[in-house]
């Protein structure tokens, strides 16, 4: 054999590698189907185009860049003033928005991921639906609604997001104000009850996701919340464009780690 087709040979020998090496990276790439379920944080509200700005965009940014993910979809269920009460699936309504939104995603092979980030309206001493709504229901709405999600969709995964903190003068259409926020807070270990309680019926399909947001907006009210005019002065409440950034970004994190935790 000449060295001609020695070399030949050998650059077939490194081109199937890298060609082999390619499919291989390319199959450790996951696609995600996402739908996040929340309140105006999460729609956007505020902002000057949600549909850009708002938090699941910035989260679905973040996941397309890392080396595991592949091609990622969304679909934003955060609605103004909603509670876990008007999530629940008895009483009709917005589940089957959610439900709708889950199925229509076209790559039937991505891994669906529901990204539930409720609480602050469930909070509110009084104007929103249901509210307040006291921990142990809490607790128990947030399972209804993981509940029909788990099993309507056995391939999917749940992601709770902690909430987000807001100033104690909090007071716009709905009165939150101190004794809301010190509920909110309360809602933290349940949510976390939740997810452990879950380990047992519903192994690997149930997660606490972020939980550094609440801190960090406490630190960085002034600049990444919307200043907001209420019945008890400026109070904050609302992630402006930076603030979004911020949260989405915590939001993308928290699912990469969990979708990195489920390729092992």
């Amino acid at each position: 054999m000449n060295l001609k087709k020695i070399i030949g040979l050998l650059l077939l020998v490194v081109i199937a590698g890298v060609l082999n090496s390619s499919a291989l990276f390319a199959q450790g790439k996951r696609d995600l189907n996402i739908v996040f379920i929340g309140n105006s944080i999460t729609y956007g509200a505020g902002l000057s185009d949600p549909a850009t700005e708002a938090p699941p965009v910035i989260a679905a940014a973040y996941l397309k860049q890392q080396s595991n993910v592949g091609n990622v979809e969304i679909a934003n269920q955060g609605h103004s003033g909603y509670t876990t009460v008007d999530f629940l699936p008895t009483t009709g309504g917005v589940f089957k928005d959610v439900e709708k939104a889950a199925g229509s995603f076209t790559n039937k092979q991505a891994l669906l991921i529901f990204s539930v980030k409720l609480g602050t309206n469930d909070s509110a001493i009084e104007g929103p639906r249901g509210a307040p709504v006291f921990p142990e229901n809490y607790y128990q709405n947030l399972k209804a609604i993981a509940d029909s999600l788990l099993k309507e969709f056995p391939a999917s995964i749940v992601i709770f997001q902690h909430p987000v903190w807001y100033s104690p003068n909090t007071y716009n259409g709905a009165r939150y104000l101190q004794e809301g926020l010190d509920r909110l807070q309360k809602y933290i270990p349940e949510i976390d009850l939740l997810v452990q309680d879950y380990a047992a019926t519903y192994p690997k399909r149930v997660f606490v996701g972020d939980t550094k947001a609440f801190d960090y907006f406490k630190k960085h009210a002034e600049t990444d919340f919307q200043a907001e005019q209420g019945h008890q002065g400026v109070f904050y409440l609302h992630p402006n464009k930076q603030g979004a950034v911020a949260l989405g970004g915590f939001w993308g994190e928290a699912i990469a780690k969990i979708v990195k935790k489920l390729g092992k």
